[in-house]
């Protein structure tokens, strides 16, 4: 049996803090299948898409969204792309959506209020693991 491919959405043009944390999502997304887009996780990745054109990343980045058997976005920092990726897949595949719970922070109203998405609140990668479970059964 083929392993399901999952495309993995984190933010990059809209910040990059959270790198270190998408490199130990993805590390867990691999027991659940491929991953498109590991490189969200690379820490040297920086807005610019590694001299890439915006539009070799917007055709490579919709052709594995659509290639994709689930979709699994880190929605914490706000990114137009991600949103975008997420609306792509809506009504075609499953989408998990995570959402790290801060004091400082609130989920977009567009997120958190649609109902086909999966959303889930988590404050560390052992919650994620956890989510990861019951989302992959």
């Amino acid at each position: 049996m083929t392993k399901p491919k999952i495309y993995f959405a984190g933010s990059i043009t809209g910040g990059r803090n959270d790198s270190d944390l998408y490199a130990q999502i993805i590390e867990l997304l691999k027991s659940y299948g491929t991953i498109l887009t590991e490189h969200i996780g690379d820490k040297n990745l920086t807005a610019g898409g590694k001299n890439k054109t915006s539009e070799f990343i917007f055709n490579r980045d919709v052709n594995w969204v659509d290639e994709a058997d689930f979709i699994v976005a880190e929605v914490s920092t706000p990114s137009l792309g991600v949103g975008y990726e997420i609306g792509r897949a809506e009504n075609k595949k499953p989408i998990l959506c995570l959402f790290r719970d801060q004091p400082d922070k609130r989920l977009s109203a567009m997120i958190a209020g649609n109902s086909k998405l999966n959303v889930q609140k988590y404050k560390t990668v052992d919650d994620v693991q956890k989510i990861f479970s019951l989302f992959f059964k």
